[in-house]
């Protein structure tokens, strides 16, 4: 039996990413707002899908809506730290795909943060939900790989 804190290492997402930090990330308190980590989530996930499945952001057809999200926050992050976000799919519906995030400061394998976000993917006209494109499922099949 895999125990939680081993499945949250760094090697136990896919896709890494390295992320800077920002000057006005930081807050009042001194380290990254609890926010901005949706932003570090939601940049790795776009730029995974425009550099593997050809997503565009501005003229496709189909596109992917943020309808649940989650981050619990470990240790604290604060700039001018660089920080990797390692990505991982826990599941693939018929028009959703649940991503896993971790945030990993810089030299370290355990987790700082951990979240998910899960996209329902919808006719950019429309709004109504779609199948997930094939570009995109290809994209993000070797991504289911290590659970």
């Amino acid at each position: 039996m895999i125990k939680e804190r081993d499945n949250n290492l760094k090697i136990n997402y896919p896709h890494n990413e390295i992320v800077k930090t920002r000057w006005s990330d930081n807050d009042i308190y001194g380290h990254v707002n609890n926010v901005i980590y949706y932003s570090y989530f939601d940049t790795v996930i776009n730029n995974y899908l425009i550099k593997h499945a050809g997503f565009d952001i501005e003229k496709s057809a189909v596109i992917g809506i943020v309808v649940e999200t989650k981050c619990r926050f470990k240790q604290s992050v604060s700039y001018p730290e660089d920080i990797e976000v390692g990505l991982k799919i826990s599941k693939i519906g018929n028009s959703s795909v649940r991503y896993e995030l971790a945030v990993f400061r810089a030299g370290q394998d355990e987790e700082a943060a951990c979240g998910y976000f899960v996209h329902v993917f919808v006719d950019r006209v429309t709004r109504k939900p779609v199948r997930v494109p094939d570009e995109i499922l290809s994209a993000l099949l070797p991504l289911l790989g290590k659970q």
